[in-house]
């Protein structure tokens, strides 16, 4: 019942951000509704699947799926009269050129198809095997013009406005610090003792070290989000990185399999690789915030929200995976703190492996523990507390489905999975989970100023 009420006011709210029947187009057949939504999640998937193949790293994916998103949720913002929007109005300029408006006439009767095309077009500029997505494009104009949705004289006009709306997103993107990333000085171990070096197998470099670089969405002072200091590093029996040292070497050591399934399921880890005699092996993972994206289309779909709220929330989610990676990356290599392996394998166990391959870069926070309580944040406020679903996101990469109650749940279980998985200290995934709730409210804070204005004018 209450998710019944929930999804109620979750209408009542959207039906005033995104109106059905907006200027310029028809009202909307339900069933086209639930049509445009898979396409939607089929072909966000489909640069997914790019980003697995490129090996993108967890703040990258996030900057990716932002900028994607942006594309689309723009189209459907142009042109309509109403209060500012709440993630436009987010962002940080200059802008070199205003944001394009739709062109005048019939070509306004599609939003939905571009924004699905620009959706696909700034994921083939902005990814390095992005023109992979040349063929989603060549299959989405196929299923607006099979299913009668749009007619060929009308498409040159709908792609011609998706690519000034994609351009548009492009040319801000170029402005947010990434281009520089690799003009900046490289991140070299200090050697000192407690402080992270690379691990096993690969022993790849540290990712990302300057990403605190990138320009937040939402975050205004990603300094206002930095948790306490680590424990120190200690070898004195009964000192707290001593306790959290010993913790993880039991716990992994007599794992059950639900706690190695739980592990797993929330592995994703892009730079997972494998060996065969001499030859090393990627394995191909989804990141955490790719993940939760996909608990996004699963929330949306379980709803039965339209195309236009699904892109909104969907947005909405990937800006915050994007702003929360920035907090969690400018914290890890600030703290640089040692990974299990490194202080097992000298101190206690050299023949020790955790039930998950380590990721390349320090410690301390957890990534997943913050990102998916933010991610459950942000949903939770949309969908409700008692928001039940089944997670398919990890079934085409060989895991079965699990079930929750709720999306605060499911981060639960991927925070403690860290600890199961023997690549992260207790005290990162709690401070973790801790930071990733204040980036959430925050951003929550800033967006709901939006949503109070629409429903006082229903009053």
């Amino acid at each position: 019942m209450a998710k019944f009420l929930h999804t109620a006011f979750l209408f009542f709210f959207l039906s005033y951000l995104y109106p059905l029947d907006a200027p310029g187009t028809a009202l909307r057949d339900p069933n086209r509704e639930k049509q445009e939504l898979e396409w939607m999640i089929d072909h966000l998937f489909s640069i997914t699947e790019v980003m697995v193949n490129d090996v993108a790293s967890p703040p990258g994916a996030a900057r990716f799926y932002s900028y994607s998103l942006l594309a689309a949720h723009l189209v459907f913002q142009q042109g309509q009269d109403k209060e500012p929007d709440p993630l436009l109005r987010q962002l940080k300029g200059p802008f070199s050129t205003p944001i394009p408006q739709p062109p005048l006439g019939k070509a306004t009767n599609n939003p939905a198809f571009s924004a699905l095309f620009a959706m696909l077009e700034v994921g083939k500029e902005i990814m390095p095997s992005g023109k992979k997505l040349v063929s989603a494009q060549e299959k989405l104009k196929k299923q607006y013009l099979n299913n009668k949705y749009l007619r060929k004289r009308e498409m040159a006009a709908q792609i011609d406005y998706a690519m000034q709306v994609a351009q548009w997103v492009i040319d801000y993107a170029a402005t947010d610090g990434y281009r520089f990333l690799s003009t900046l000085k490289r991140y070299s171990p200090s050697g000192d003792e407690g402080k992270w070096y690379p691990t096993p197998p690969a022993y790849l470099a540290a990712i990302d070290p300057e990403w605190r670089t990138i320009r937040p969405f939402f975050l205004d002072d990603i300094s206002e989000f930095a948790p306490p200091p680590p424990a120190p590093f200690s070898l004195k029996e009964g000192s707290g990185f001593y306790e959290q040292l010993h913790e993880v070497y039991r716990v992994t050591n007599q794992l059950n399999e639900e706690q190695k399934l739980i592990a797993n399921f929330w592995d994703c880890n892009p730079f997972n690789v494998t060996y065969s005699g001499h030859m090393a092996i990627g394995l191909k993972k989804i990141t955490p915030g790719g993940h939760w994206i996909g608990i996004t289309g699963i929330a949306c779909q379980d709803a039965g929200l339209n195309l236009k709220q699904s892109i909104y929330i969907h947005c909405l989610l990937a800006m915050s995976l994007h702003d929360a990676f920035i907090s969690c990356w400018d914290e890890k290599y600030r703290s640089d703190r040692i990974r299990p392996i490194t202080a097992i394998n000298e101190h206690i166990d050299d023949t020790w492996r955790p039930q998950l391959q380590t990721p390349p870069f320090p410690e301390y926070t957890s990534g997943h523990s913050v990102i998916s309580r933010t991610s459950a944040v942000i949903l939770t406020d949309f969908f409700g507390e008692a928001f039940d679903f089944i997670d398919t996101s990890e079934v085409f990469f060989g895991l079965p489905e699990r079930a929750f109650d709720s999306f605060l749940q499911a981060s639960e279980e991927a925070a403690i999975s860290r600890l199961y998985g023997g690549i992260h200290f207790r005290d990162a995934i709690e401070e973790g989970t801790k930071q990733g709730d204040q980036i959430a409210q925050y951003i929550l804070k800033k967006v709901n100023l939006s949503k109070e204005v629409l429903l006082s004018m229903e009053k």
